[in-house]
């Protein structure tokens, strides 16, 4: 009889460990639950080193490829003249406008 996988072994420790962070990850851990968690984290020096190299890897990302960077960065279209002038006398008439109207004026006060 042939197993396609190869055999892990485990001890209880590891298994609920597993089991204890994968309901902290969904949130539905219960206080109990992260107090046994935190136990067993104590408690077992290879969790505890796993749980440290983990919590290293989180406090140094690794910097993304350059081609990466290139792919997100968006080419920034600059305005042209006509365009800029068309923003100023929007901006111009849309402060003209709530300057004039008291009801807005008086809502802003």
């Amino acid at each position: 009889m042939k197993h396609g996988k190869q055999l892990e072994r485990r001890t209880f420790n590891q298994d609920r460990f597993e089991i204890l962070i994968k309901r902290q990850k969904n949130g539905t851990a219960t206080f109990n639950e992260l107090s046994e968690l935190d136990e067993i984290v104590n408690r077992d020096p290879d969790i505890r080193e796993i749980v440290l190299e983990e919590m290293q890897d989180a406090d140094n990302p690794k910097p993304p490829d350059s081609d990466l960077i290139q792919a997100i960065e968006k080419p920034v279209r600059k305005k042209s003249f006509i365009e800029k002038i068309k923003a100023f006398i929007n901006r111009l008439f849309t402060a003209e406008s709530v300057s004039m109207n008291p009801s807005i004026a008086a809502s802003t006060v």
